[in-house]
């Protein structure tokens, strides 16, 4: 068997320098966020791998993470068990205005990059003094990989936020219109296997990525297997009262039928030893701030996987 992975980590940063000021910004925009804090986030996301390979038998080959501010705090994680600096790393700043991105940590005895890169949107400020202006978002990381001879497209993504009146949708429309083009390609015209993860800031049953799965002829292309989860109330984050499945990995149909890599399962990886420990919010994600308070936890968000079988030695 073979797993692959995707975890929102909530806001990886290296510790903060010691503001000049009390009242200074700091730079992870986290309140104490000290060299102590940084080391048990390390450890506490680590951990997550570490039970989830107890529990499953093997540790995800691959590996999407977002909220990841810089490539350090990913060379730290990996120099940690049960990665042993057995795990490389695919990562490129992005232009977001938090400077938090997207990355794949990859197994090395088990996967070759052949190729890799970002894909970068801006967005219109529209401002009469300023024509100018324009807004970024965290890119989208591309990487082809092989695996056993057989290329498999990854595309990792952290689309913008849900916010107010939901201002972000029509970005992650283009963004996913965009993703959506791409895969198209790769599926129908180098007939190649395509992995999509990442939080998108959507459930399975949005239009955005309802539409992704189809081709312009209306046939299924991609199979998201997180759609029944989450018809079965199953979520890996939360927002007040509503439970949600923003988080998802959607794999080319071909994945379902071929001789290396065969879809078994998808799986949100709830354990009880990275969920809350105050009654209120049994079964939510023990995070690491709630607001400006520091808990200590693991992420606000679960990790889901999707489990492989092998069929070709």
């Amino acid at each position: 068997m073979e797993m692959f992975s995707f975890y929102n980590v909530e806001n990886l940063f290296l510790p903060d320098p010691k503001p000049v000021h009390r009242l200074d910004p700091t730079r992870s925009g986290l309140k104490n966020w000290d060299e102590q804090r940084y080391r048990n986030k390390l450890f506490k996301i680590s951990h997550v791998f570490q039970l989830m390979k107890e529990e499953n038998g093997v540790l995800p080959f691959l590996i999407g993470l977002s909220e990841v501010s810089g490539r350090k705090v990913l060379e730290d994680l990996v120099e940690m068990e049960p990665f042993n600096s057995e795990y490389g790393i695919v990562h490129y700043n992005s232009m977001d205005e938090r400077k938090v991105d997207v990355a794949l940590l990859y197994d090395k005895s088990k996967l070759e990059i052949i190729d890799s890169e970002t894909i970068t949107f801006f967005f219109e400020i529209i401002n009469k003094k300023n024509t100018e202006n324009y807004d970024t978002t965290r890119d989208v990381l591309f990487s082809k990989i092989k695996y056993k001879g057989t290329v498999v497209n990854v595309f990792i993504a952290h689309l913008p936020s849900k916010r107010e009146k939901d201002i972000n949708k029509p970005k992650r429309d283009f963004i996913l219109n965009e993703i959506r083009s791409r895969i198209l390609r790769i599926v129908l015209e180098e007939k190649e296997h395509v992995i999509l993860c990442g939080d998108f800031n959507e459930n399975p049953d949005d239009e955005n990525l309802v539409k992704i799965l189809y081709d312009n002829d209306h046939e299924e292309v991609l199979v998201n297997p997180f759609q029944e989860l989450f018809s079965t109330r199953n979520y890996s984050t939360f927002h007040y009262k509503s439970g949600l499945l923003y988080d998802q990995i959607i794999l080319s149909k071909s994945l379902f039928d071929n001789d290396v890599l065969n879809f078994q399962n998808a799986k949100i990886f709830n354990s009880e030893k990275i969920s809350s420990r105050t009654r209120n919010f049994e079964g939510r994600p023990f995070r690491t701030y709630a607001g400006t308070r520091y808990l200590g936890g693991y992420s606000d968000h679960f990790p889901v996987f999707v489990q492989f079988e092998e069929t070709k030695t």
